[in-house]
C-alpha cells in the first residue's frame, strides 16, 4: 500500500528462536509484523537536496554565523562547528577551484588526437610532488602550532588561585551542583551512598565526614559576575555535555574522568545549560540554569541554599 508523500506500508518478517532450544536461524519460527511505515532512502535524500534551503539548514556549505546577545550589543562572530570557521570557508573555495581545474584538464586532454606529442614536466614529477608535500606539510604544521596555542589558553592555563570552585555532576537526566561550605573544602564522594530518593546526589556522608557537613548541593548553578569559576566536572553514568550558548562554553563529561574548566561571566543574566550528547531517552529534557548574579546577590543566594 502506498500513502502520500512517498510513504509506504509493508511487513517485516523476524526469526524468533525458541528459548532453551538449539537450532539454526533459518529453522526458527517466523513472526510477521504488519503495518510498518517506511520511505525509500533515495527518495528522502533526493527530496531534501531539492529543497533550496537545505544547504543552509543541514550545513552542506560553509558559512559565517553571527549572534546578538541583546539589542544593545554588537554582533558577535559565533564558531559553533567546523562549518562556521574561516578554515572551512577557505577549504571550500579551494576544493571547488580544484574540482574545476580537474574538470578542465579532463576536458582538454581526454580526446587526444593520434600522433599528438606528449609533453613532460621539466625534470619529471619528483620536484612537483616534493613541492606539494612541503607546502601541505607546512600548512598542517602551522595549523597544529596555532591550534595548540588556542587549545592551551583554555585547557592548560590554570585558573586563578582565588577562583570559585563549583562541582557539577551530570547523570541521566539532570545536572547537580556542589559548593564548598565555609571551610572551603569539598567532602569526599561515596558512590555506595548515592541515593536520589533521599536527595543525596553526591553520596555525602554528613554523619562522619566533617568536610561534607557544610557542602551545598543545588539543582541550579549560581555564580558571581566578573569572578573566575573553576568548574570540576564528572559524569555519574554515561557521556554528557555542559553547554552554555551565551558564554560560549562547551565541555563533554567523560565517564571515569574528572575534568576541569575555568571561565568568567561578565554579564548578569540567566542562561540555559543543556546537554549536547545523546545520553538516553530523556536527553531532550536534560537541562539546568546558570544565573550570573552580583556578588551581594550571590552571597545571599548561597546562604539561602545552605539552610
Amino acid at each position: 500500500m502506498i500513502l502520500g508523500d512517498g510513504w509506504k506500508t509493508g511487513s517485516v518478517k523476524i526469526r524468533l528462536p525458541r528459548a532453551g532450544v538449539k537450532q539454526r536461524e533459518e529453522d526458527a519460527p517466523e513472526f510477521t509484523v504488519d503495518g510498518i511505515l517506511y520511505r525509500d532512502l533515495v527518495e528522502v535524500i533526493t527530496k531534501e537536496l531539492q529543497d533550496p534551503d537545505s544547504f543552509e539548514r543541514i550545513h552542506l556549505k560553509p558559512f559565517e554565523e553571527w549572534w546578538k546577545p541583546s539589542e544593545s550589543d554588537d554582533p558577535v562572530r559565533v564558531y559553533s562547528d567546523v562549518y562556521t570557521s574561516d578554515t572551512m570557508l577557505e577549504a571550500g573555495v579551494c576544493f571547488l577551484a580544484a574540482q574545476f581545474i580537474l574538470a578542465a584538464f579532463i576536458w582538454m586532454f581526454s580526446n587526444r588526437k593520434p600522433g599528438t606529442k606528449i609533453s613532460n614536466f621539466p625534470g619529471g614529477a619528483r620536484a612537483l610532488v616534493t613541492a606539494a608535500f612541503l607546502l601541505v606539510g607546512t600548512e598542517v604544521l602551522a595549523l597544529g602550532f596555532f591550534g595548540s596555542k588556542a587549545w592551551a589558553t583554555i585547557y592548560f592555563t590554570p585558573p586563578a588561585a582565588d577562583a570559585l570552585p563549583v562541582q557539577v555532576q551530570a547523570g541521566q537526566f539532570a545536572f547537580y551542583f556542589r559548593y564548598p561550605g565555609p571551610d572551603g573544602t569539598f567532602g569526599p564522594i561515596h558512590p555506595d551512598k548515592i541515593n536520589e530518593a533521599s536527595q543525596n546526589f553526591y553520596g555525602l556522608d554528613v554523619d562522619t565526614d566533617a568536610a561534607s557537613k557544610d557542602d551545598i548541593v543545588t539543582a541550579e548553578m549560581g555564580i558571581p559576575v566578573n569572578k573566575e569559576i573553576r568548574l570540576l566536572m564528572h559524569a555519574k553514568d554515561v557521556g554528557h555535555s555542559f553547554y552554555v550558548r551565551e558564554l560560549r562554553i562547551q565541555q563533554d563529561f567523560v565517564p571515569g574522568l574528572d575534568l576541569q574548566l575555568h571561565f568568567t561571566a561578565t554579564k548578569v543574566g540567566r542562561y540555559e545549560i543543556v546537554c549536547t550528547q545523546l545520553c538516553g531517552l530523556g536527553h531532550y529534557n536534560m537541562r539546568a540554569y546558570l544565573e550570573v548574579k552580583s556578588q551581594e546577590d550571590f552571597d545571599q543566594w548561597l546562604k539561602q541554599q545552605s539552610q
